[in-house]
């Protein structure tokens, strides 16, 4: 600690010795300082600020029909497209900034510059500001008067301008799919119509190849089941009798028979009504009736009366009918099936040696199809967004969906923004304070005199003693006067920089 505190007071000591030439530095650097600070020109600031509102109740009307130009996607592109260069050269047009052009290396310049210092900044949601500095104070009130302008313009005009730019994109799109579908229907129709029968349907049923090999395939089957019903049917007849014998009374005709007679035409007519007249039910019931007729077949025992001797007599098996009828009716069938399956085979056939002799029919016809479909969708899709934009642009051109209004226009401004001469000011002050010791210090390090008798011993000599100055030999009234005068040396740029503040005070600077 003792040697920290020697240290201190050596550097102290021997920067007291060069006062003079850090005072002077200082004074130098302040000077320089303040002097480029009163140089620097006055820079103005213009802004103005704006409230875009969406109309919520028109956007949510059209949402899901028309396209929706969202207000924080206005915004947007207005923000992007209001610094586009050709908005730039028009302001640079429309303002004093063309005077100083020189040629077109300037100008490049220059929009360079002003898409750097145009500064459009959103507020909030709705709310945002358009600011730009100049060091006159007209050019920038020119400039954001320009932008504001524009601003406007471009919110009326961008969203129809692409609206219209779509719509004859639409256009022009729709017009070449329906030439491409046109061409693809014909193209589909054609060979549609030369390959019918080898087709599907256009419902997307078969095709009638594949009609016809179903056909066949169904009426073999049943003719397989007629073959088989007509083996059952002829094995059954062989085994059935074709007459049966029975026991007549030779008196016939009593009331017992008369009531039998009646009571198998009631059972005929209950068949009439149900069954038609060559069914085998009704057939045997009307051979029944005609032997009763006859008297082949014997109603019973009279009710009352002496019994004659019996005969027995030999009557057609209506089971046997039945049968006969039941084997012409299958062997028609079994007819039909044959006939039916040799005309379907010659047609399947045919049918078959067609598609032989096409066997990439199928594939290409799959690609017909699908070509078809995908420029179907893509026309449907593009009538549909197509209708979007018609929508669309109705609630633009009818409807004003975003309002723009302006909350505070653009002002001369009267005051500048920059520089901050006062604190300018004052880190010039500071600045030339920390010059003064920095250079005291510095002449310290330069300075080869000896300060104590450990510096002089540091040589290797040795010192026998020193003397040291008594404060007593220096006169008080000197002491003071060098210690005011420092005094004074280090107050004058103080003194400086209060008149210079002053006077910034009362011009109206802002700190």
């Amino acid at each position: 600690m003792h040697s920290i505190q020697t240290l201190i007071s050596r550097q102290a000591s021997a920067a007291w010795r060069h006062r003079w030439p850090a005072v002077l530095f200082m004074w130098l650097v302040c000077a320089i300082g303040w002097t480029f600070t009163f140089m620097i020109p006055n820079t103005y600031e213009a802004s103005a600020r704006l409230y875009v509102d969406g109309d919520v109740l028109l956007t949510e009307a059209i949402k899901g029909i028309g396209v929706n130009v969202s207000n924080a996607g206005q915004l947007d592109t207005l923000q992007r497209t209001l610094l586009s260069r050709p908005n730039l050269e028009k302001l640079i047009s429309k303002t004093d900034l063309e005077l100083n052009l020189q040629g077109p290396a300037d100008r490049e310049r220059m929009v360079d510059g002003l898409a750097n210092a145009i500064r459009i900044t959103p507020q909030t949601r709705n709310l945002f500001s358009i600011t730009y500095r100049s060091t006159s104070p007209q050019l920038a009130y020119d400039v954001v008067k320009t932008m504001l302008t524009t601003f406007v313009e471009s919110k009326t005009g961008n969203n129809r301008t692409d609206l219209e730019s779509a719509g004859k994109f639409f256009k022009d799109q729709i017009e070449i799919y329906e030439r491409q579908l046109s061409e693809a229907e014909r193209k589909r129709a054609e060979f549609r119509s030369k390959y019918v029968d080898l087709l599907p349907a256009g419902d997307g049923g078969v095709s009638r190849m594949e009609a016809a090999q179903g056909s066949v395939r169904s009426l073999e089957g049943q003719l397989q089941d007629s073959l088989s019903r007509r083996a059952t049917l002829q094995k059954e007849l062989t085994t059935t009798p074709q007459a049966i014998v029975t026991e007549t009374d030779p008196g016939g005709g009593g009331s017992a028979g008369g009531g039998r007679l009646r009571e198998e035409q009631r059972k005929m007519q209950e068949l009439q009504l149900r069954l038609t007249d060559n069914h085998p039910d009704v057939v045997a019931q009307r051979n029944l009736i005609a032997g009763l007729r006859s008297g082949a077949i014997s109603s019973g025992d009279a009710a009352a009366g002496p019994r004659t001797a019996a005969r027995k007599v030999s009557v057609s098996n209506p089971i046997y009918e039945n049968l006969k009828i039941k084997m012409v009716d299958n062997d028609s069938t079994i007819l039909s099936l044959q006939r039916q399956i040799a005309e379907g085979t010659i047609e399947r056939d045919r049918l078959q040696d067609i598609a032989r002799g096409a066997p990439g029919l199928q594939a290409e016809f799959l690609n017909l199809n699908r070509d078809y479909d995908v420029l179907r969708k893509n026309y449907e899709d593009l009538l549909a967004r197509r209708e979007s934009m018609r929508i669309s642009s109705a609630a633009e051109v009818d409807g004003d969906k975003v309002k723009v209004q302006v909350v505070d226009p653009p002002l001369v401004p009267q005051n500048p923004v920059a520089p901050k001469r006062i604190l300018l000011l004052s880190g010039v002050l500071f600045a030339g304070l920390a010059a003064g010791i920095a250079l005291a210090l510095l002449l310290v390090q330069m300075d080869q005199s000896f300060h104590t008798i450990d510096d002089l011993r540091g040589l290797g000599f040795p010192v026998v003693g020193g003397v040291s100055m008594i404060a007593a030999s220096v006169p008080f009234m000197r002491q003071a006067a060098s210690l005011a005068t420092f005094a004074i040396a280090i107050a004058v740029p103080a003194v400086a920089y209060a008149a210079l503040l002053v006077r910034l005070l009362r011009s109206g600077a802002i700190i």
